[in-house]
């Protein structure tokens, strides 16, 4: 059915449907300014999975971390990575068996990232920005902000592996799409506008030796100021910086980008500079890279999909098969 209904309504119409639906049978009061995938404020909790909505709001608080302003829409990619993600930050065998499949091996040794609000070890954190001011974001106190006016990556794992520590910056995505330049605006009372700040911000640490990106293709900074293109370029460039300075011991510092297969849309190469480069903006961007294999885009059913398979009865499980109804064609148990 799930399949059908995206099939003749496409992608994002499909999931503002089965959140319109998920809705309408979790919360008393579904529904929000007209809209059905959307919560009022006040019920942003029956956005959130059952088993996270009292650690989920704790440890942003904790934290001091930023929640994004759709935190109560149905289709918001942050709640849709914490209610993928957060669940197994203490469940480190399932979380091992995800980052297997995600990375095509075998299951890794799970390491602590954080601790979670009740203080214990938590093997996923959200929300990351490094443990120091990379990118040069924070201005002359390098105060940031978890989840605002910094580049964050929506959740990070650590985990050994074949000998080595590595660390994944985890992007997340879910109905997303993109088309039009980031907005080149002049603040009240600035003398620069916005892309001005950013070229002063992000050129030094972009090109090879010093950056993440090819110094040979005639590339320019300012040819990645369309998303996704510009927040995959500063997540690659915080990904850099973290392993140039090995955090937390780490030897590898990767960007793994997860979205759902049915959203294609999301792969249209939007930077008119880099279009000689390719038709899938993934690809694209892996090919403007010194190391390519630094980059991963997996889907969320390659990534979720043989573990949800083989664990149907699980209330996590169950909660994410029924709510996210994309998840009907994952890979199932034992499948090539």
């Amino acid at each position: 059915m799930a399949e059908r209904q995206q099939s003749l309504g496409g992608f994002i119409p499909a999931q503002r449907l089965a959140q319109a639906n998920h809705f309408a049978a979790v919360c008393a009061e579904p529904g929000y300014k007209g809209s059905a995938y959307r919560l009022a404020p006040h019920h942003r909790e029956f956005n959130l999975a059952p088993s996270i909505r009292e650690a989920a709001p704790a440890y942003f608080a904790e934290n001091q971390i930023t929640w994004h302003i759709h935190a109560s829409h149905g289709l918001s990619s942050q709640v849709c990575c914490l209610n993928f993600f957060m669940p197994l930050a203490k469940r480190r065998e399932e979380l091992s068996r995800v980052i297997a499949s995600a990375l095509g091996i075998e299951p890794p040794e799970m390491l602590e990232v954080e601790h979670g609000p009740d203080g214990e070890p938590w093997f996923v954190g959200f929300e990351w920005i490094g443990e120091r001011d990379y990118l040069n974001e924070g201005g002359a106190s390098s105060s940031r902000t978890r989840g605002a006016n910094a580049t964050s990556s929506d959740a990070i794992v650590r985990f050994r592996h074949a000998g080595r520590i590595e660390t994944l910056l985890i992007e997340w995505k879910y109905t997303e799409t993109y088309g039009a330049p980031i907005p080149n605006k002049v603040r009240e009372g600035a003398t620069r506008t916005s892309n001005e700040v950013r070229a002063d911000r992000y050129r030094e640490l972009m090109f090879a030796p010093n950056g993440p990106i090819r110094d040979d293709l005639n590339l320019k900074l300012e040819d990645f100021f369309w998303e996704p293109f510009y927040q995959l370029l500063r997540q690659q460039m915080l990904a850099f910086q973290m392993e140039k300075a090995r955090e937390a011991g780490t030897e590898s510092v990767r960007v793994l980008h997860i979205s759902p297969a049915g959203n294609r849309r999301l792969h249209a190469v939007t930077a008119k500079p880099l279009k000689r480069f390719g038709t899938d903006a993934f690809a694209v961007f892996a090919e403007t890279l010194v190391d390519p294999g630094a980059f991963l885009g997996r889907t969320i059913e390659q990534a979720f999909g043989p573990l949800m398979a083989e664990m149907p009865l699980d209330p996590w499980a169950a909660y994410l098969a029924g709510r996210y109804t994309f998840l009907a064609s994952a890979p199932q148990a034992g499948a090539n």
